[in-house]
């Protein structure tokens, strides 16, 4: 009886040093901002086999594989930019569909916290092969296609003003046969005075029921957006490039020039469910349209970057200059975290990112609010002095370490 006593201590002993290292990686001591949650506290967080496991005041660190101390920043769920364009290629005239306009998504995604892109509109049905093959399959960044409603894809030129290459049925039928890839669908670029590429996408919209992301062309006299939002959008689709105002009479803005008032259209198209995308792109996003309707309330229901070579060089940069842009413009902290992680989510039908519930896939991006003296500009020169800046410290995808920019983790492992 004593041999077998001592045998089970033994073996106590021995489960109790597995138990030891419960976790394989425990973030301790951050500022938890999780929307979903309505969490907004110092906590740690403990993630195993790539899942979060435990968030509570106090997680002891030494059932951790590794341990991230994150006290004095910010931790958010992994960020999802909605709006970028990844289908990078080597194609001559192929623009942001397979082409040298786009970029690879892994260098500049980790370094930002953006755990999750959605390239807009590169691919079209005929295009997306080629797109899932040569960028989602080999990117560690999680990819994900509006597909554009041309089935060449964003091509440029003539190609996105071909109305016969729209159609909806071939589009729906890629959407539906790749669903765990494509989540929805894009119109962009058209610059004629009829409402077909609209139409056309949301039929597409409707048969895979997905949303849709309207990139305005342009046109002379534009087309209405109060007649968009009422009449050809449902409640769930978005309208990108929200707080833009382009030189001549060629789009419409939300915010009338002449007054400063967001105008009453608007506000109705919020209400019936309109989602209000921001894609900043390189030149979508201007300060006289943003300030005036921050002031009024009306925040953006998403940010995102229309990331491209031209966006990221000019006065966009990337997904944490815009979220500290609308920081500086008044926007709570919370509301931006919320903009960039769990509402693109939820509005890309994906709710199984963009939180830190327990059981949800670790994605979590560790940011500091760096005080300083920054300067924020539009694309028009308008320049706006800013007291704080986000500056991504970690980014975790799927409980893996992807980024740490000055080496937080303990043990450090080098990829």
């Amino acid at each position: 009886m004593r041999k077998l006593s001592f045998l089970l201590a033994v073996l106590g002993l021995i489960s109790g040093s597995v138990d030891a290292q419960t976790y394989s990686l425990v973030i301790k001591g951050g500022q938890v901002i999780d929307p979903k949650n309505n969490l907004n506290a110092v906590m740690d967080i403990a993630i195993t086999d790539g899942k979060i496991v435990q968030v509570a005041k106090t997680i002891d660190a030494s059932q951790a594989k590794q341990v991230v101390n994150a006290k004095g920043m910010l931790v958010t769920p992994g960020i999802i930019d909605i709006h970028g364009h990844v289908f990078y290629g080597t194609e001559p005239n192929h623009y942001l569909s397979n082409g040298l306009t786009a970029v690879s998504p892994d260098g500049f995604t980790f370094r930002v916290g953006v755990t999750t892109i959605v390239d807009a509109g590169g691919a079209g049905w005929q295009s997306f092969p080629a797109f899932k093959k040569n960028i989602i399959f080999s990117s560690k960044t999680r990819v994900l296609s509006l597909l554009n409603i041309v089935g060449e894809g964003m091509r440029g030129g003539n190609w996105e003003q071909d109305t016969t290459d729209m159609d909806p049925k071939m589009a729906a039928a890629m959407a539906l046969g790749n669903s765990n890839d494509v989540v929805g669908f894009k119109v962009a670029h058209f610059m004629g005075g009829t409402w077909t590429p609209v139409d056309k996408a949301v039929e597409a919209g409707k048969l895979a029921n997905m949303p849709v992301m309207i990139d305005f062309g342009m046109h002379d006299p534009p087309l209405s957006l109060e007649e968009l939002f009422l009449k050809h959008l449902r409640p769930g689709d978005i309208f990108t490039h929200t707080y833009t105002l382009l030189e001549g009479n060629v789009r419409q803005t939300i915010v009338d020039e002449a007054t400063g008032k967001v105008k009453p259209f608007v506000w109705e198209a919020r209400k019936r469910g309109i989602v209000f995308d921001v894609g900043y792109g390189g030149a979508s996003f201007n300060y006289s349209q943003a300030i005036p309707a921050v002031k009024a309330g009306f925040y953006p229901t998403t940010i995102s970057t229309d990331l491209h070579t031209g966006s990221m060089n000019g006065s966009m940069k990337d997904i944490l200059s815009i979220m500290s842009k609308f920081v500086g413009m008044g926007v709570p902290v919370a509301d931006v975290i919320k903009a960039s992680t769990w509402t693109p989510a939820q509005v890309i039908k994906r709710e199984m990112l963009g939180h830190l519930s327990v059981g949800a896939i670790a994605d979590v991006a560790i940011l500091t609010m760096r005080e300083g003296n920054f300067g924020f500009y539009d694309k028009t020169g308008y320049r706006v002095e800013g007291k704080k800046k986000f500056e991504c410290e970690m980014t975790i995808k799927g409980g893996k370490i992807v980024y740490d920019l000055n080496g937080i983790a303990n043990p450090l492992v080098v990829n």
